[in-house]
């Protein structure tokens, strides 16, 4: 934060070194463990991990011309989905545009 580094939060799913596959409690960790807002946890997972990859131009924002692939969530506040272990299922998908 201090340096104004903008900070990704992923899983890194691996079978042999980190068998950690919800982002949801990637995002709890953030939270608990790196003292991440709720709001910076979520620009996290998609806005900064997008621009991590190199994928900012059409990835990670909700914008014109950018992917549409979405998951919504039927919450009051986005500390929810960091605070709920396992408590939270998507309301909705959509992937390149389409509901899945």
């Amino acid at each position: 934060r201090r340096h104004g580094v903008p900070m990704a939060v992923s899983t890194d799913l691996n079978p042999g070194t980190s068998p950690l596959r919800s982002l949801l409690l990637a995002a709890n960790q953030a939270c608990t463990l790196f003292r991440l807002t709720p709001e910076e946890a979520v620009a996290g997972i998609t806005r900064h991990a997008a621009g991590a990859l190199g994928l900012a131009d059409h990835k990670g924002r909700i914008a014109v011309g950018a992917d549409a692939d979405l998951v919504a969530f039927a919450i009051g506040h986005p500390a929810e989905l960091c605070y709920w272990l396992g408590g939270h299922r998507p309301a909705a998908t959509w992937r390149s545009g389409r509901r899945a």
